[in-house]
């Protein structure tokens, strides 16, 4: 046990071999309280909040999280589709180059003329 400010005994000391809350304070530093039985948090960070236990309670978190469409899952797949169709063509016109070096119309150095 280790001695609070004002002298009497606390349990929750340096060498408390529990697991600590892991919440960041204001100040920057974590959290120094114990965590909830089977939480993560403690009673001060949320360890006592259920979360939303409707549907429209879901919905109203979700609306609020959103900052922007950036990440969306549309976006992100559409982002994916994007890539692939890309990464398609790149290797389609590397296979025309070298088609081409092979019969003779580019030089095989022909890339060099951009640089």
């Amino acid at each position: 046990m280790s001695i609070a400010e004002n002298g009497k005994p606390t349990r929750f000391g340096p060498d408390w071999p529990g697991r600590r809350c892991g919440a960041t304070t204001r100040s920057g530093t974590p959290c120094k309280k114990a965590a909830l039985k089977g939480r993560a948090r403690c009673r001060n960070h949320g360890g006592c909040a259920t979360g939303p236990r409707t549907e429209a309670g879901r919905a109203r978190i979700v609306a609020a999280q959103l900052k922007h469409g950036r990440l969306t899952k549309e976006r992100r797949a559409e982002a994916k589709r994007r890539a692939e169709v890309g990464r398609e063509i790149r290797a389609e016109l590397r296979d025309i180059a070298a088609r081409a070096v092979a019969y003779g119309w580019l030089d095989p150095d022909w890339k060099d003329q951009f640089d």
